[in-house]
């Protein structure tokens, strides 16, 4: 008899948007992961996935997406405008100087582009069958506000009846609560891990549960303050394969041809293993860290690339697992596809680890770098050294892994003496590929915004930018990401300066040296068995040749990787201390090895036989 029932059962119906500005070439794994989920544990809950973001790449041009899409002023002003006319006239000069720094624009002006954007978001909501759903949600994470906002306000219009639901990283806690009081279009908003939270939602829709999981937040019921560990997973084992044929249905409904490959979008882990850092806020969704092993993992990159024919994986986590990534990457090695991988990593995935993480595929890294003063790292809780962020610098370069890594400035409270060690550092790394300076924002939720007090915060304030995007009547009732502060912050944009412009100058002087005739890195070396030939380039001069034979070859070969003073006195007994003290010192001052208290790292690379 309960077959039966079962069987008669009509399907519910939900469909799941994941709007601009992600990344057109990757599928969202908000929405695959949900997807594979329900599917596995509701089979009567229908998923469609909708990436209107693809429609709007194909509509602005690639190159002009990509780079809007790297400037989250940018991505939710345009759609600013749209949900709110009245702040267009704020709006049009700060997005207008912020368009001119992209190379794509063209000739293209803010009021193009806002009519560009407004006909796209019209034109696919006509397309779409709204009226088969019984829930619409919408992932929303960074740089996707304002156009999920925009696009669920226009739908609520279209179908008054239909449920909308926000969920992701930008609605946790108090920032989900506010939208759903600020934002009278927004039926619910999940809060923390989605997939048993949206499971439990559409029981509740179909009638087949009575009762609202704790992380649902509704307009007449929020109750985001109690414990949500309940409701997700306690390992990631439980968790199949994202689901991303929708996607690849709307990238060929979009695009005739193949303008690029896909880049497929997989979950390693949750939740971060180091989770200290005191600037930090990526991870108020979840409670504890939670991984897959390496085996899972291997079956799902297998099977997503047999089934969409795509090399290339991005790892979503916020940090490779410690335990598991080798044996990853060991397995990857062993096979015999050219896989390519991009994950973040800490500077402790170095030596032998990252030599293996390369050989399985890793040719990409986001790296937590954030500071070259050792102060700063000890306040901002890295659990680094200036010496270790180095020599995560030189490996990548010396193994050919691209990296990626911000250097904060104006962190509050900075020093004086911590702005000129930073300088000082910048002239060590200059041979390694440049950070990207990121002015300090008080990110939500993160230790710097619970703990002020102890940084020197005066008051948490909005954002600036925020009061350009939201009406004066509105900002008031939201918590959003990024918020601004009052305490120090005018005093350390000053302080900071040189360090802004020294990062801009490094920046510069690899982008001159992009051509053929620069193949090998500024600083690098020939081994000739009892001689050593350095070759390092400094901005604006005739490169350098520096010869090390004998002893001295085999001192600056024993610094490849970090070691202590003491453990080169015991390799270099026949050198005095004092005469060994005194060689390091001008390899120093000829910034071609980096010293931190008694340990000691020669930064160029080897160059090898070919270049």
């Amino acid at each position: 008899m309960v077959e039966n029932i079962n069987q008669s059962r009509s399907p519910f119906r939900l469909g799941l948007i994941s709007m601009p500005w992600a990344l057109f070439n990757r599928p969202s794994v908000q929405l695959g992961a949900l997807k594979g989920y329900l599917a596995q544990a509701e089979p009567d809950v229908q998923v469609a996935c909708l990436h209107p973001y693809l429609g709007l790449a194909k509509s602005i041009g690639l190159d002009l997406y990509r780079e809007i899409s790297q400037d989250v002023w940018l991505c939710e002003g345009l759609y600013a405008g749209l949900l709110f006319p009245e702040q267009r006239g704020v709006l049009q000069g700060f997005l207008a100087r912020r368009l001119k720094q992209c190379k794509s624009a063209g000739g293209q002006d803010i009021d193009s582009l806002w009519q560009k954007v407004d006909a796209h978001l019209h034109q696919w909501l006509a397309g779409q069958e709204w009226g088969q759903f019984n829930l619409v949600g919408f992932s929303v994470c960074f740089n996707q506000l304002l156009p999920s906002l925009l696009a669920a306000k226009h739908l609520k219009m279209l179908q008054p009846q239909l449920p909308i639901v926000f969920g992701g990283s930008s609605c946790v806690a108090e920032m989900g609560s506010s939208l759903l009081n600020v934002f009278p279009w927004l039926d619910y908003v999940v809060h923390g891990e989605g997939e048993m939270v949206l499971a439990n939602l559409c029981r509740v829709l179909a009638g087949r549960q009575t009762a609202l999981a704790p992380q649902v937040l509704a307009r007449n019921r929020q109750t985001h303050k109690e414990a949500f560990t309940g409701c997700q997973f306690k390992n990631l084992s439980e968790l199949p394969t994202p689901d991303y044929d929708d996607y690849f249905l709307d990238l060929r409904r979009e695009f005739s041809g193949e303008p690029f490959v896909p880049e497929l979008v997989v979950e390693f882990s949750r939740g971060c293993w180091w989770g200290k850092c005191t600037f930090c806020n990526l991870n108020l969704q979840w409670h504890g860290y939670r991984g897959k092993t390496a085996e899972q993992m291997e079956q799902e990159v297998l099977s997503l690339s047999a089934r969409h024919g795509c090399l290339d994986f991005s790892f979503t986590d916020n940090v490779l697992p410690g335990r598991e990534a080798p044996d990853f990457f060991a397995r990857m090695a062993q096979g015999k596809k050219d896989f390519r991988f991009f994950a973040e990593i800490r500077v402790n995935q170095r030596g032998e680890v990252l030599k293996g993480y390369r050989q399985g595929g890793l040719v990409a890294v986001q790296a937590g770098i954030e500071a070259l003063s050792q102060g700063l790292l000890e306040r901002m809780r890295k659990g680094a050294t200036v010496m270790e962020n180095m020599a995560l610098m030189k490996e990548s370069l010396a193994l050919g892994i691209r990296l990626d890594g911000n250097l904060i400035t104006a962190f509050p409270q900075s020093t004086e003496a911590e702005v000129q060690e930073t300088l000082i550092n910048l002239d060590f790394v200059l041979p390694f590929t440049p950070l990207t300076g990121a002015t300090f924002f008080l990110g939500h939720g993160c230790e710097v915004a619970e703990k002020p007090a102890e940084y020197g915060i005066r008051a948490i304030v909005q954002h600036p930018n925020n009061r350009r995007l939201f009406p004066p009547q509105v900002l008031p009732g939201l918590t959003l990401l990024l918020n601004d502060y009052r305490g120090d912050r005018a005093n350390q944009r000053k302080l900071w300066q040189p360090v802004v412009k020294k990062i801009r100058d490094w920046q510069r002087f690899h982008e001159a040296r992009r051509s053929p005739a620069h193949l090998v890195p500024p600083l690098s070396y020939r081994d000739g068995g009892n001689l050593l030939i350095i070759r390092q380039e400094l901005p604006g001069q005739a490169a350098l040749h520096h010869r090390l034979r004998g002893t001295s070859r085999a001192i600056y070969l024993a610094c490849d990787t970090v070691v202590e003073f003491e453990a080169l006195a015991r390799l270099f007994p026949k050198l005095g201390r004092a005469q060994l003290a005194t060689f390091l010192e001008e390899l120093a001052a000829k910034r071609l090895l980096f010293a931190q208290g008694t340990r000691y790292l020669a930064l160029a690379v080897h160059s090898g036989k070919g270049l």
